[in-house]
């Protein structure tokens, strides 16, 4: 009897199939993706056994080793990686282009080779190779054991790895490999997929740690098939301010560790380098307390930051007060204003101007307190003390509530040298050296940091 065939639909991006034709895929959200596609229904219902490739065995006497984590030498990524790479693991790092993907990624190789154990390749098909020796020599990533190759042949690329046999190769970036075989231009959907696949399967085989070089949309989402990020065992994103110093690297999938974790790097001169306590990027560096600015402790991941929220408050001309916003969540500073007013603290005929420092975006609900707090300060051009800092939730009804973390976001508040902070009600014991004053509702904190109506002004 024939087979049955039938259409169905499948999403180019994400591969999802459907029984009819969509504008957009309801898996993957994206636009003009979905084509038509003939399947035949299978004849057979029953699967007879065949060949395995290994017996199975007691999960006790699986070998673990080969599952370890080598460390990099990059501790910052290391932290985020989850102890180091794993051999024949594979890992997407994307990131806007200019961010710093190809210095740190050279810097993870001339390190890796710097060890002496295994070689390290690294396979760009965006530069020539005396521009990666150029940025290498500037940065002091020279190793002998580093190896460099200009490439956008998929073939020719796995001709250098059986060539070089390394422990570690990295392809700068996937958007410009192709191969010959399939149909499409470089970048395309298709040949993403078909040379991200070869690569995967090829790093699972030998055994080699391998990292792909993403693009990301306009939107901040990688570039090329979802199936991308499912195929890969770790995907990070490489964030940061083409106007700041600052980059995070933040693990968004781990199969071999924490996907909530953060990574600090300080782009320098010499190329990028790791911040193991960040702290003083985010706060200003100042002896006297200045009115419309207050610190908060934001956790990224599992990591507790400070960070500094500042704001400032002028009377406004214009019929619709002006209100920019800089690394902070505008809905939440419209939200503040708004709940301020019930305070006695009235910013409806003023332009507000709110922003973080160091170029640090903070968008958890924790930050509302510091913010709320930095409005009230310049409103009424009252400076918060310098040793305070503050956090907590603000709803719609004036109240604080409690945040998640509390613990070691005190703690790391009384590691900073901070004296006293306003958080929500319950949120812990006070560590040592550090006064915890705890408040219920939004007016309840403004008096607590003498903001309220007739106190004196603070200094």
């Amino acid at each position: 009897m024939a087979s049955k065939v039938k259409q169905s639909y499948k999403c180019s991006e994400c591969g999802n199939l459907t029984a009819k034709w969509f504008g957009r895929c309801p898996e993957c959200q994206s636009w003009s993706t979905i084509e038509e596609t003939a399947t035949t229904a299978a004849a057979l219902r029953k699967v007879s056994a065949g060949a395995v490739s290994a017996p199975a065995r007691r999960i006790a006497d699986v070998d673990v080793e080969a599952a370890r984590a080598r460390p990099t030498g990059v501790e910052e990524l290391d932290r985020v990686l989850g102890g180091g790479l794993v051999p024949g693991s594979v890992v997407l790092l994307a990131g806007e282009p200019g961010v710093g993907k190809s210095t740190l990624l050279l810097e993870v190789a001339s390190r890796y080779a710097g060890r002496g154990k295994q070689t390290a390749l690294i396979v760009t098909g965006e530069e020539s190779a005396s521009q990666v020796r150029l940025r290498a020599e500037r940065t002091g990533a020279l190793a002998p054991a580093l190896y460099l190759a200009a490439e956008t042949d998929l073939s020719a690329l796995i001709g250098h790895v059986d060539t070089v046999s390394p422990g570690l190769l990295i392809v700068d970036s996937v958007q410009t490999i192709a191969s010959p075989a399939i149909e499409g231009s470089a970048g395309g959907v298709t040949q993403i997929r078909a040379v991200a696949s070869a690569l995967i399967a090829m790093a699972k085989e030998r055994g080699i740690a391998t990292v792909i070089v993403g693009h990301v949309t306009k939107d901040g989402a990688i570039a090329g098939p979802r199936l991308l990020e499912h195929l890969v065992d770790v995907v990070l994103h490489f964030e940061g301010d083409r106007h700041s110093t600052l980059r995070l690297v933040r693990a968004v999938k781990n199969r071999f560790g924490p996907a909530d974790e953060v990574g600090c790097f300080e782009m320098v001169d010499e190329g990028i380098r790791g911040l193991a306590d960040p702290s003083g990027l985010f706060i200003s560096d100042r002896e006297h307390a200045v009115a419309g600015t207050c610190v908060t402790i934001t956790v990224d991941g599992r990591r507790p930051l400070p960070a500094e929220t500042q704001a400032l408050a002028t009377d406004s001309n214009l019929a619709s007060p002006r209100r920019s916003v800089s690394g902070l969540d505008a809905a939440r500073v419209a939200m503040s204003i708004a709940v301020l007013s019930r305070c006695g603290v009235n910013l409806g005929k003023h332009d507000v101007f709110a922003a973080t420092v160091g170029g640090v975006k903070v968008t958890e609900p924790a930050a509302d307190l510091a913010l709320a707090l930095s409005l009230a300060s310049s409103a009424r051009d009252r400076a918060l003390p310098v040793s305070m800092v503050a956090f907590g939730e603000v709803s719609l009804a004036g109240d604080i509530r409690r945040v998640t973390g509390a613990s070691r976001r005190l703690a790391e508040a009384a590691r900073m040298g901070f004296k006293t902070a306003i958080v929500p009600s319950g949120s812990g014991k006070a560590p040592a050296g550090l006064r915890v004053i705890e408040v219920r509702t939004l007016a309840e904190a403004v008096h607590a940091a003498g903001l309220h109506e007739g106190s004196p002004t603070g200094g």
